[in-house]
């Protein structure tokens, strides 16, 4: 690629992610991505200066950890609700959270960003403030519907011979619809600053929605009102702490009804996410319906203890997968909107690498520690035991989709920052449904486990045809990459055999906090430790960036 102004060869822009592989970054390029539609409607404003994409990383992190180790508070305080109030919220939390998918955090912030980077500054204000607009007036009608509809909506989500209470989970959804208005308004707000690079006040909003609820919890009476109103304030919280950030580098968007050419290729590339909603929304009413379902065995608190594995495992999948791959999305945007297919491949390889490293070993040790990890929630040594069952099924089956589902959501990154929207939720959408056929298979003769078997076995099948697509498009490093995932696969392994021998040597058993904090503290720092000796013996280049940072 050669400077359109100078003629000579344009510089890489910096994609250090601090675990860098020459032999990957030294491959063969392949030939452009031949799609004509990729290329922005204008050139696209240069990537920000002075913004390292390690650093924009690190805050992004250190905002993701915030936000799940204050979620984790919250769990703690939400878990000290009987089930019959817990199992109902967590069907009423289903609703909104299934609809922002694709108004909010997945398909609108997906969409939105490789839009925004390929307009200029004036396009982009009056974009943002167009687009704002709409969203409001389509949740405002989405709010009355989901309100009015809300009976019907719950009955559809729990099985006949249910383990919830309909009524109070049909109170809690109309009280709890509010919350999409706010999540998706917080999204937009999220997706102005994260385009420009502005991390860290859009990666510390959670932790606001958290803290927030927290007090709430703690302050008002446990009852289904309050816990409902308790989520509510949360949302507010999240969209309020980065309006101070928008205004001040003049991002903050005036919500108008007035048109903008762009809005219609943002909701083009949004249009397919409705495929992928239609089918996590199915998967999801599966899902629930099994946990509701007393002939599966499931009794009162399945759904709760779903919820606390939940909570473990977007603990981790959010810091060690979500957090560099929302640093990386914007820069995969700019290399697209610039054609620089030799960047954006070296950052897809570099972006593989840092988070299976990362995430191997998390998947191991959440295998051999999860009654520990369950542990943590459980304020009370008269923790329920049908909770606890639960969620330590759940959360070890999870523990295997881990590692597949960090390399689909960094691969579906590259596809939408490439505008190939309709290609990535079509894969998505299929592994949705292959899911659900899991689901079926696995859940009746595995019981609990069933549930991340199944999500494990299609996130392989989905990141092997993303993989096959994605090469076919621009090539892809699969030696490398299969040869370090074999390599890091192989530690873990070893990792977890190490921590799971060290908590069955330990004098104390799961279930209370105390315990769990401290099985996690011996085993687990046996075999993180065991992984990173074997990582240094071995010589892998990531581990360098690790001992680097622990110098610091």
């Amino acid at each position: 690629m050669t400077d359109a102004r100078s003629g000579a060869p344009a510089p890489l822009p910096e994609i250090d992610l601090e675990f860098p592989d020459p032999a990957v970054t030294g491959a063969a390029p392949a030939e452009p991505d031949p799609a004509p539609h990729l290329g922005p409607a204008q050139p696209a404003p240069a990537a920000p200066k002075g913004r390292s994409l390690r650093a924009n990383t690190l805050i992004v992190m250190a905002g993701t950890l915030a936000s799940r180790l204050s979620g984790i508070v919250r769990t703690q305080v939400l878990n000290l609700a009987d089930n019959t109030l817990l199992d109902a919220f967590m069907v009423a939390i289903r609703v909104p959270n299934l609809l922002r998918e694709l108004l909010a955090e997945g398909a609108l912030v997906n969409s939105f960003i490789p839009v925004y980077k390929s307009l200029n500054a004036e396009d982009r204000r009056r974009m943002a403030s167009a687009f704002s607009g709409l969203l409001i007036a389509v949740n405002l009608i989405l709010m009355a519907v989901g309100i009015l509809a809300a009976p019907w909506i719950v009955e559809a989500f729990i099985a006949a011979d249910s383990n919830v209470d309909r009524e109070v989970a049909t109170y809690m959804t109309q009280l709890v619809m509010p919350f999409l208005m706010l999540i998706s308004l917080s999204s937009i707000a999220m997706g102005v600053l994260n385009a420009d690079e502005h991390f860290r006040e859009s990666s510390f909003a959670p932790v606001a929605f958290n803290i927030a609820s927290i007090v709430a919890l703690l302050l008002l009476p446990k009852t289904a009102t309050w816990l409902a109103f308790g989520w509510l304030i949360g949302g507010v919280a999240q969209l309020l702490v980065q309006l101070p950030a928008l205004r001040r580098f003049g991002l903050l968007p005036a919500p108008g009804l007035s048109g903008h050419p762009a809005v219609g290729r943002v909701l083009r590339q949004m249009a397919p996410f409705t495929m992928t909603a239609g089918a996590r929304q199915f998967l999801n009413l599966v899902v629930q319906n099994m946990l509701t379902n007393r002939a599966l065995g499931f009794g009162a608190g399945t759904s709760a203890g779903y919820g606390v594995a939940e909570a473990l495992f977007t603990t981790v999948n959010g810091l060690f997968v979500v957090s560099p791959v929302m640093a990386m999305f914007p820069r995969f945007a700019q290399h697209a909107a610039e054609k620089n297919w030799t960047a954006f491949r070296t950052l897809t390889a570099q972006g593989l690498r840092t988070t299976t490293f990362l995430t191997a070993p998390m998947s191991a040790l959440l295998l051999a520690l999860a009654p520990y990890a369950v542990s943590v929630i459980n304020l009370s040594p008269n923790y329920d035991l049908a909770r606890f069952a639960a969620a330590t099924g759940i959360l070890q089956g999870w523990a295997l989709a881990l590692l597949p589902w960090a390399v689909v959501t960094l691969l579906l990154r590259t596809f939408y920052a490439r505008e190939r929207t309709r290609e990535a939720v079509t894969i998505s959408a299929i592994g949705f449904v292959v899911e659900v056929a899991f689901y079926h298979l696995l859940v009746p003769r595995l019981g609990f486990r069933g549930f991340g078997l199944s999500t494990a076995i299609s996130g392989t099948l989905m990141a092997l045809a993303l993989v096959w697509r994605y090469r076919a498009a621009l090539g892809f490093p699969g030696r490398e990459v299969l040869g370090h995932l074999l390599r890091v696969t192989g530690l873990a392994a070893i990792a977890g055999v190490v921590a799971w021998i060290a908590v069955n040597l330990l004098p104390f058993q799961p279930g209370f906090i105390l315990p769990g904090v401290a099985g996690l503290a011996v085993a687990g720092t046996l075999g993180l430790g065991t992984y990173l000796v074997l990582a240094v013996i071995l010589r892998l280049p990531e581990v360098n960036g690790v001992l680097r940072r622990l110098k610091r």
